[in-house]
């Protein structure tokens, strides 16, 4: 009986690789433009995600610039006219930026744009400056803005891959954010 159940087990591990304790999808090569809300690598540009701890201390220190990218929900359409509507308020990070949709993988001309402007102004134009970009756990936006990030000649670019979810989980501080204007698309 018992060695029916292992064989079992190992029918599921084999057939559902995705039912194993602790798998993480392995870094893909280019971007990810679909299911945003899922299990995300334990790497970017091939270099280890941030823990809460490095992230804390990085953070205490001020020696990195930290970026929300969690999108800004949009007023929802076939609101009648006249009806008051609050998006959701956004808390994050103490001192962060939050640069709202630049995590897609496919990002709009104009989206591009706001999202280098938006670096270059943080920075003062510094290349070099520690870039740390978050959103929630399991969430795919901020890997896609930290390679945008590299693929513009970015050179200290970090993931904090447990984002606000992570950072609230240790009692760490959170402010409520705006975000940076960002253009009409």
């Amino acid at each position: 009986m018992k060695s029916a159940a292992v064989a079992v087990l190992l029918c599921a591990i084999v057939l559902f690789p995705q039912a194993r304790a602790g798998t993480v999808p392995t870094e893909p090569e280019g971007y990810r433009t679909s299911d945003y809300r899922s299990a995300v690598p334990g790497t970017v540009n091939g270099k280890a995600a941030l823990t809460t701890e490095e992230t804390a201390t990085l953070w205490r220190e001020k020696v990195a610039i930290l970026i929300d990218t969690l999108p800004q929900p949009p007023r929802p359409a076939g609101l009648p006219a006249g009806t008051i509507w609050h998006p959701k308020p956004r808390y994050d990070i103490p001192g962060s930026i939050w640069l709202p949709d630049t995590g897609y993988g496919d990002l709009p001309a104009i989206m591009e744009s706001y999202f280098e402007k938006s670096l270059t102004t943080a920075t003062n134009g510094d290349r070099s400056r520690r870039l740390i970009f978050y959103c929630l756990s399991n969430c795919w936006m901020s890997w896609n803005a930290a390679k945008h990030a590299a693929s513009l000649g970015y050179t200290q670019v970090d993931w904090y891959a447990d984002g606000t979810d992570g950072w609230t989980a240790h009692d760490l501080p959170l402010e409520l954010r705006e975000s940076v204007p960002r253009p009409v698309q």
